[in-house]
């Protein structure tokens, strides 16, 4: 397995957040955005039912690097573009 593969999945009854950590740059915008949700310094590190789907899904389109992504369990995945990710 190649290590840029890795995804690890976080979902909850409505998406499933993926997390490529080997695309992560660690810029942070995701605990500052939405904190209950993103919390690197615990493991799981992503508490899918701290908040709605919605404003789990629009924090993860601002992620700037990509490696958080979301689909709709029953959907298509969804990965910003990187014009999308700008702030």
């Amino acid at each position: 397995m190649n290590d840029t593969s890795i995804a690890i999945k976080y979902k909850n009854s409505d998406i499933t957040v993926v997390w490529q950590p080997n695309k992560c740059i660690h810029s942070g915008i995701c605990a500052r955005g939405l904190p209950i949700v993103f919390r690197p310094a615990e493991k799981p590190w992503i508490i899918m039912d701290e908040a709605s789907s919605e404003a789990i899904a629009e924090q993860v389109k601002k992620c700037p690097s990509g490696a958080l992504s979301f689909f709709v369990n029953d959907g298509e995945m969804f990965t910003p573009s990187a014009e999308e990710r700008k702030d």
